[in-house]
């Protein structure tokens, strides 16, 4: 029965990365109108150690993407919050952008059909959420301008303490 369980989860969660994939450029070309930050993975990882350009780079670069133009800031918010790529990962990403006060059709659809079609995490999603709610705004920032910024600095003026060790950002 365990493996029936997994078998089956892992299909939901194939058919989210599906999902995710096939809806990603028509909803850059139709709902997005803002321009591209012309920006690279390598011209982020030229950027200082601590910065958060740098750790945006080294983000793109471990999981071996590049930045999506008009949606960079998707990976931003993965940076500043410290959450992975994994398909729950990303629900709880947007759930907790949804806490913070970010309204998209795209987080819309993303939310309500991960949290439908994978439930077994709805634990993880609302936590996600309740730390966005208890976030200072950050779904606003044009992050285009703060890549100078420490990623450090950044995170201690959006999240207490607290919220940080949730998210397990604690410094060393």
């Amino acid at each position: 029965m365990n493996n029936l369980f997994k078998t089956l989860q892992s299909l939901r969660k194939q058919l989210i990365v599906w999902l995710f994939e096939h809806s990603q450029h028509l909803y850059t070309s139709l709902f997005k109108s803002n321009t591209s930050w012309h920006i690279t993975k390598s011209d982020l990882l030229e950027f200082p150690k601590d910065s958060f350009g740098k750790h945006l780079g080294n983000f793109l670069n471990d999981n071996n993407f590049e930045l999506i133009p008009k949606v960079e800031r998707h990976d931003c918010y993965h940076v500043l919050c410290g959450y992975g790529t994994d398909v729950e990962d990303e629900i709880a990403l947007q759930c907790l952008c949804y806490g913070n006060g970010k309204r998209s059709p795209y987080l819309y659809g993303a939310m309500i059909l991960g949290v439908s079609i994978l439930p077994d995490y709805y634990d993880y999603y609302y936590k996600s959420y309740k730390i966005g709610k208890q976030a200072h705004p950050f779904h606003h920032f044009d992050y285009k301008t703060l890549l100078n910024v420490s990623i450090e600095d950044l995170r201690q003026v959006i999240f207490s303490k607290s919220q940080l060790f949730q998210l397990n950002l604690m410094s060393s």
